[in-house]
């Protein structure tokens, strides 16, 4: 190992040492007292997490949870598209949850402060440490620790998945919130993807070889989500499917 170190830089070197404690931690002979201590302060912390989310977001009133990636510039057309969703989802009386770090979520954030709406920003500890933006409302910042508590809080408390480009922690959440809804875990709320040159490909695969290949989803299923390309048609999906049952946000 320390001949392969040689040819890293110095912060590549200190996450190569962390990712081989990690791996051999994982195949070490512990015994009970250390598991227990170990496995006990785990659950203490998941639960803190969870009891602090649904105390900060239990009140916040009907809100649309936007995904997209933390790469994506302010100069970048997605950016600008989730700022006017945001925008318009505020003034038609959702407040916005994203996941709190840069990129689209900042947008969404941004949007909806600058319009006077409910601002809600669930951030997660990194390695490469992810700070809050500054257009969250101070009150409904929350920082976790575990991925899981915090996608129980984008699904528990949003009444629509809005998705835009981004990477793999995006497709994550996706997948959770589109889960839920194909085994009836929680209601058939509106999933939209923004941007159909973006997503096109990913359709294609889940309709040419997830679906009609390998038969590992049903027809139906390909219905959860609708693609669209402006903000207008993102926020009218929401509007259109909570006119259906006479609903409208209460605030």
């Amino acid at each position: 190992m320390a001949e392969n170190l040689k040819n890293l830089s110095p912060n590549n070197q200190k996450l190569d040492i962390e990712e081989e404690i990690k791996i051999r931690r994982a195949f070490e002979n512990r015994n009970w007292s250390e598991i227990k201590s170990a496995d006990s302060w785990a659950i203490f912390k998941i639960m803190s997490e969870f009891v602090q989310g649904f105390e900060k977001l239990a009140k916040i009133g009907p809100c649309v949870s936007i995904f997209g990636s933390a790469r994506t510039k302010p100069d970048n057309p997605y950016y600008k598209m989730a700022e006017e969703i945001a925008a318009e989802l505020v003034r038609c009386g959702y407040g916005v949850i994203t996941g709190g770090g840069p990129g689209i979520m900042e947008a969404g954030n941004k949007g909806a402060f600058e319009a006077g709406g409910k601002s809600v920003g669930l951030n997660i500890i990194l390695p490469f440490e992810q700070q809050g933006n500054i257009y969250i409302d101070p009150d409904k910042l929350i920082t976790f620790d575990y991925f899981f508590v915090r996608k129980v809080m984008f699904v528990k408390y949003a009444q629509g998945f809005i998705v835009l480009p981004g990477g793999f922690g995006t497709l994550d959440e996706l997948f959770e919130a589109l889960t839920l809804i194909q085994t009836k875990k929680i209601g058939r709320f509106p999933i939209v993807l923004v941007g159909s040159s973006y997503w096109q490909g990913l359709i294609d695969w889940l309709r040419n070889t997830m679906l009609e290949k390998e038969r590992n989803i049903n027809p139906e299923d390909l219905e959860l989500f609708k693609v669209v390309d402006t903000a207008q048609d993102a926020v009218k999906v929401i509007n259109d499917f909570y006119a259906k049952y006479l609903l409208q946000p209460n605030f």
